[in-house]
């Protein structure tokens, strides 16, 4: 059965666009600004479909991925993973609703601890959680979006390690 398409899947297909931006972007600053208001759309996308913990992951993604902008301070991130963890097993209600948590704790760890093509390996990490979770969810833009980041971000790494070997 195929979700409805409705304001949610809308908002949500703003994200599938929001997110391309993102993950396209070469500069891990500019990476990050998009990030932040591609996660504030997908926490109003997950909110009208009532995915609580995806909502919840979505919206401490904006606030850590802000954060991340101004500190690459390791224990905010940590504090940022412990935060994530607590409040998703808190409010979570079935096994599945951890794969946003699990997605956000990994989006963290890659902000404030790596960089370059080992931030965007961990992102794809991340987002196998979050195609789980949009596919469970019912979210198109969602699932698009991820299935999408897979590809855009693995030809990022692509792009940045011919940079590297071209360089070195």
């Amino acid at each position: 059965m195929l979700p409805e398409f409705n304001l949610a899947q809308a908002v949500g297909m703003l994200s599938f666009v929001l997110g391309i931006l993102c993950f396209y972007q070469r500069d891990d600053q500019h990476l990050r600004i998009m990030m932040v208001i591609m996660n504030l759309n997908h926490a109003v996308h997950f909110a009208l479909l009532g995915a609580v913990t995806a909502c919840l992951s979505a919206l401490l993604s904006v606030l850590r991925t802000g954060l991340s902008i101004k500190t690459r301070s390791r224990p905010v991130g940590y504090l940022f993973i412990v935060i994530s963890f607590a409040l998703g097993v808190y409010l979570s209600h079935d096994w599945y609703d951890l794969f946003p948590i699990l997605g956000t704790c990994i989006g963290t760890y890659a902000l404030y601890c790596l960089s370059g093509i080992a931030m965007r390996v961990a992102f794809l990490c991340g987002a196998l959680c979050w195609l789980t979770n949009n596919i469970i969810v019912g979210s198109i833009g969602g699932t698009l979006l991820e299935a999408t980041l897979l590809v855009v971000n693995s030809y990022t790494i692509f792009r940045l390690y011919r940079g590297q070997k071209v360089l070195g």
